[in-house]
């Protein structure tokens, strides 16, 4: 994972926008990445309308997304490091 050192102190790169489209969730970062991952990876986006996944908020400065009508919160470091539930633990 990439970090950026701001006066010795290393910081984690932050959501800056967040969006849905055809069924990935792409996150554009403070250190210029976008990057994205299939909703399906997650239990409760997987089951989530179109619509539904749209309406992904970023909280906590940057570090966490959040579906309210899902009730769902991923966070950002935990999304860049690759941390996704595996697919035979969804079923």
């Amino acid at each position: 994972m990439k970090s950026i050192s701001v006066d010795d102190e290393v910081v984690e790169p932050a959501a800056v926008r967040a969006w849905a489209e055809q069924r990935t969730v792409f996150v554009e970062l403070t250190d210029g990445r976008i990057i994205g991952f299939p909703a399906n990876r997650f239990p409760l986006l997987a089951k989530a309308s179109d619509e539904e996944l749209k309406e992904v908020t970023i909280r906590l400065n940057g570090f966490a997304l959040r579906w309210e009508k899902l009730d769902e919160d991923i966070t950002v470091p935990g999304i860049v490091a690759g941390n996704f539930p595996l697919p035979s633990l969804m079923n």
